[in-house]
């Protein structure tokens, strides 16, 4: 979105002001991350996940969290997802790695510390989805979509990830259809939304209240869940 400082128009007093082009700066404070992350190459792990995935829950029943519908494994997944689950959650912990710092005496420190991880996975067919939620006990969540269903013309196929604002209607309470016409701000009091797309991971704030709308897409969707605490 490109945005212009428009001039004011010229009153009864004479004056026609407009702003200093050279000195216009829109800041947008207190932003929340949402990191999108596609993996080079994910075949052949993303087949490998999903064989131990669809294994694992032919073999274990699964659990019942936020999710509406579908499977979701315990959040042992780092005990029986062997090296490519292993593979996988070092590349997560090497995302959060370079989008936090420690602070110090000295300033903030790039880089986390040595993280906890647990992490679940989730089979999704259709009308399947996530309730609103959000992660308690953790820093960073994320999830990785070893195969979220999706086609190669990229037809919608509903099961977007749904982000909820963290102020609640607050920003929306006082006129709900006035909008801040700025960018990452339009949906500001409501929710936003991301298409998932196979071989992708997102990392966000555990805080962050997010929701899975239902899914219709023609093959099961995979993903994988994970938090980061220390």
């Amino acid at each position: 979105m490109t945005i212009a400082a428009k001039p004011i128009e010229a009153g009864a007093d004479g004056y026609d002001l407009s702003f200093n082009a050279r000195t216009f700066d829109l800041q947008s404070r207190f932003a929340t991350p949402f990191i999108v992350a596609p993996l080079n190459d994910p075949d052949a792990l993303n087949a490998e996940l999903k064989r131990i995935i669809l294994d694992r829950a032919a073999a274990f029943p699964g659990v019942a969290r936020s999710n509406h519908g579908g499977w979701q494994s315990d959040a042992d997944f780092a005990d029986w997802s062997g090296a490519a689950g292993e593979a996988l959650l070092k590349v997560a912990r090497g995302l959060a790695d370079t989008f936090t710092a420690v602070e110090t005496d000295g300033g903030p420190r790039l880089g986390g510390p040595v993280w906890k991880v647990n992490a679940w996975a989730n089979l999704n067919g259709a009308g399947h989805g996530n309730h609103a939620h959000h992660h308690p006990a953790a820093f960073w969540s994320g999830v990785y979509w070893v195969d979220a269903g999706d086609s190669p013309d990229g037809a919608p196929h509903g099961g977007e990830f749904e982000m909820h604002d963290p102020r609640g209607v607050l920003p929306a309470f006082y006129a709900p259809r006035l909008r801040y016409w700025i960018p990452g701000c339009l949906s500001a009091g409501g929710q936003d939304f991301f298409e998932p797309r196979s071989g992708v991971m997102a990392l966000f704030p555990a805080w962050l209240v997010h929701a899975v709308r239902p899914y219709s897409g023609p093959r099961q969707r995979i993903s994988i869940a994970f938090n980061l605490s220390v």
